[in-house]
């Protein structure tokens, strides 16, 4: 599924030869008429902080008894957990059983019919918590008339990341988008337009890392970049909660929520064997 932004973008061609050079020229950082060179000097993306400051102490994410209720369905039956700060967070269970659900009411895209959810102390959907915390979607929406690093310059620069262009870059190459900058991603197959997604939430500022089913589509390098990417992310001391089905992150993750029917099953450590179970 794909937006349309100011403009169309028919009649051009998928390489994005209407923007020749303009990726390039926002790494090397000339200015050019949208990609304007930054003001103060960029910092290297490798090491770097790029986490909101906080004043607030204590977990990243709790639910407290949090419902959604669609009137013929219930999707959360008072939820309630606490999340730390740094913890990599696996959200499991079968088909309906919420994880979506409570990854869009935490990310503030739902609102919960009971309960409340908070994210670094702040209402979820809140501008505060908003503004520390990041989305992937399984499904993502895209401008038809942006390519790929117009959209990392669009999302970097709305949510105030200076140093979008070594980070942006970056992450483009580990994930082999390097040399699909200047293409449209509204044309691109699944996998691809997954790898977009990842890399635009993970050009912003964020404390916490919402992550919707993202290996769905994804190549095997893909999934590795992913894998080192969120490692790094929880090394930084962001809190990263990934809702799968897949056993990759299994491997990887501190904890293990597996939600049925809306409710809590499991609360535990993430294991093969326990994550094949939850889901089936």
């Amino acid at each position: 599924m794909s937006s349309r932004g100011p403009g169309t973008g028919k009649g051009m061609p998928a390489g994005g030869s209407r923007k020749a050079g303009r990726a390039r020229d926002a790494r090397s950082g000339e200015a050019t008429a949208t990609a304007p060179e930054p003001e103060r000097p960029l910092p290297t993306a490798r090491g770097v902080d790029r986490r909101p400051s906080e004043r607030r102490k204590g977990p990243a994410l709790v639910a407290e008894g949090v419902t959604k209720d669609y009137g013929d369905i219930v999707a959360l039956d008072h939820l309630s957990v606490k999340l730390g700060r740094g913890e990599r967070v696996m959200v499991v269970g079968p088909n309906g059983s919420g994880k979506t659900t409570f990854i869009r009411i935490a990310a503030g895209l739902l609102e919960p019919t009971g309960g409340e959810l908070r994210v670094l102390g702040a209402v979820a959907g809140s501008l505060e918590a908003r503004s520390v915390t990041s989305y992937i979607s399984d499904n993502p929406v895209l401008y038809d008339d942006l390519s790929v690093i117009e959209h990392l310059e669009y999302v970097a620069r709305l949510h105030g990341a200076g140093d979008w262009v070594d980070r942006g870059w970056e992450v483009l190459e580990r994930l082999g988008l390097d040399g699909r900058a200047d293409d449209l991603p509204a044309r691109f197959s699944r996998g691809l337009r997954q790898k977009t997604a990842i890399a635009l939430g993970l050009c912003r500022p964020f404390s916490v890392l919402l992550v919707d089913e993202p290996f769905v589509g994804l190549d095997a390098p893909g999934r590795e970049a992913l894998l080192a990417l969120l490692d790094e992310e929880a090394a930084r001391g962001a809190s990263i909660v990934v809702a799968t089905h897949s056993l990759d992150f299994a491997s990887q993750a501190d904890r293990c929520l597996g939600l049925r029917d809306g409710s809590l099953a499991y609360d535990g450590p993430a294991t093969a064997a326990t994550v094949s179970q939850l889901v089936s």
